[in-house]
C-alpha cells in the first residue's frame, strides 16, 4: 500500500498516549505542512489564511522530484511488490475460518458454533478489548484506501489502472478486506461483545476519519505503512499467543494467518522505502524523522463509541493492549530500531543536508530514548494504583488499566 495507512493501530507507550499537535514543518524537499496556513505562502501569494473550518484543506504541493522517483519505481514494483500479493485463487477467505453455514449442514453448522462459544467463553475481558479495537481499525479499511489514492505518484487516478502502483493498493485492499470481515464475524458468533456497540464504533471511525501528518507526501505515506504493517503483525500475533494460553485454537489460527498477511505487506512497505533511501538518502531520512516526531499517528485514533469522551476511548484501548502485552512500549521501541537498522539510517553519508544529518542522529537516537521512558513510566505505575475504564463493547465491564 503506498500509502500505507493501515488497517492496523500502532498502539503507542503509554507516555506516548497524547495525540501530536499539528505543527508546521516546512521542507523544500519535503513539502511537508501539518495544517496550519504557510505565513511564507500568504506573504509570497498574497492570499490570507482560509477559515479555521478549512484550514486543514490546504497542503502544500509535494515536490516534483518525490513524485518523480515513485513514478519511476512502477517496474521495480511490478517485479518486486506485486509478487508478494497472493493469488485469488488460492487466497484464504474468512469461510475458511469459520463454522460453515451451508444449507443442508444446519446440525454441524449449530455444533461447530457451540463449540466455538465455549472456546471464547475462556478469553478475559482485556483480550477482547484488544480483539475489538483490533477489529474495529480493520473495518475503517474504506478510510484508508482513498487515503492511499491522495498520495501523489503512487495513487489509482482511475479506479481501474494497470499501473504496477495502482495495482498494489487495490490488491492490498483485497487481502486487507478479508481481515476485518473475519474478526467480525468470529466476534458476531462469540457472544462475547455488544456487537452493536461495536458495530457503531466502526460507523464513528468511518465518518471521523483519519489524521494523517503529511497525506500526499508518499516518502511519509511508505514510511508509515511499513511501520503500521509491522505493529499489525506484532499485534495479531501477540493475540495469537493470548488465544492459545486461553484455549481458544479457532482464534489462535484466525490471528495467525490475519499476522501473516501484515508481514507480507510490511515486506512490500519495508522494500520500497529501502529503494528509496538509495534514490533519495536527505529526503527519506528527513521524512522518517518527522514520522518519528509525529508519534506515528494511529489510523484507529479518532475512534468513538458515541457514550461521550470519544476522544479518549483509542487511548483507553491503547492502554489495556499495553498492560495485556498485545502491543507494548517495548514493542514500539524494537520497532524504531529495527527499520533504523533494516534502512542502514546510520550509514547514510553521501548526499545528506545539515537537516537531513539532523534527522539521522534524531532518529538513531530515538529507541534508547523510548527504553527509558518506557522505564519511567513502568516505575511511576509501580508506585501507583491501577486504573480501571470501562467499555460499552463488553456490556460496560470495566477493565484493569495503567
Amino acid at each position: 500500500m503506498p500509502v500505507l495507512i493501515i488497517s492496523c493501530w500502532v498502539p503507542p507507550a503509554p507516555c506516548l498516549l497524547t495525540p501530536r499537535a499539528h505543527a508546521l514543518r516546512a521542507s523544500s524537499r519535503s513539502g511537508v505542512a501539518a495544517g496550519r496556513w504557510p505565513a511564507a505562502a500568504a506573504a509570497t501569494t498574497g492570499t490570507a489564511a482560509p477559515a479555521a473550518e478549512t484550514m486543514m484543506e490546504w497542503w502544500p504541493p509535494v515536490p516534483q522530484e518525490q513524485v518523480d522517483a515513485l513514478r519511476s519505481l512502477n517496474g521495480w514494483v511490478a517485479e518486486n511488490m506485486l509478487p508478494l500479493l497472493t493469488p485469488v485463487e488460492s487466497a484464504w477467505q474468512p469461510y475458511d475460518y469459520l463454522p460453515r453455514s451451508a444449507e443442508g449442514a444446519e446440525a454441524a453448522f449449530t455444533e461447530a458454533v457451540a463449540e466455538l462459544r465455549a472456546a471464547a467463553a475462556c478469553l478475559p475481558d482485556d483480550v477482547l478489548v484488544c480483539l475489538v479495537g483490533n477489529m474495529v481499525t480493520e473495518e475503517a479499511l474504506p478510510t484508508y484506501q482513498s487515503m492511499g489514492n491522495r498520495v501523489d505518484g503512487v495513487g489509482d487516478a482511475t479506479g481501474s489502472s494497470a499501473l504496477p502502483w495502482a495495482r498494489w493498493i487495490r490488491g492490498w485492499t483485497a487481502e486487507e478486506n478479508r481481515h476485518g470481515d473475519l474478526l467480525n464475524r468470529y466476534l458476531y458468533l462469540t457472544g462475547r461483545v455488544d456487537m452493536r456497540q461495536v458495530e457503531l464504533t466502526t460507523h464513528h471511525l468511518l465518518r471521523n476519519g483519519m489524521e494523517m501528518l503529511a497525506p500526499k507526501s508518499p516518502y511519509h505515506s511508505l514510511i508509515y505503512g511499513a511501520f503500521q504493517e509491522r505493529a499489525t503483525f506484532i499485534s495479531h500475533a501477540n493475540t495469537a499467543r493470548l488465544a492459545t494460553q486461553h484455549g481458544d485454537r479457532t482464534l489462535a489460527k484466525i490471528c495467525g494467518v490475519i499476522a501473516a498477511d501484515e508481514r507480507r505487506h510490511e515486506a512490500g512497505y519495508t522494500k520500497v522505502s529501502a529503494k528509496l533511501f538509495g534514490v533519495d538518502p536527505d529526503g527519506m531520512v528527513r521524512a522518517l524523522a518527522d514520522v518519528m516526531r509525529g508519534k506515528v499517528t494511529m489510523p484507529g485514533q479518532l475512534m468513538s463509541d458515541g457514550r461521550g469522551g470519544g476522544d479518549t476511548l483509542f487511548a483507553r484501548f491503547s492502554a489495556v493492549a499495553h498492560r495485556a502485552g498485545v502491543y507494548t512500549a517495548s514493542d514500539y521501541g524494537d520497532l524504531v530500531e529495527h527499520f533504523v537498522r533494516r534502512w542502514r539510517v546510520a550509514e547514510l553519508a553521501g548526499g545528506l543536508s545539515g537537516e537531513g544529518r539532523r534527522a539521522q542522529e534524531y532518529v538513531c537516537g530515538l529507541a534508547p530514548k523510548i527504553r527509558r521512558m518506557e522505564e519511567l513510566a513502568q516505575r511511576r505505575a509501580a508506585r501507583g494504583e491501577p486504573g480501571l475504564a470501562r467499555f460499552s463493547w463488553i456490556f460496560d465491564r470495566t477493565v484493569v488499566v495503567g
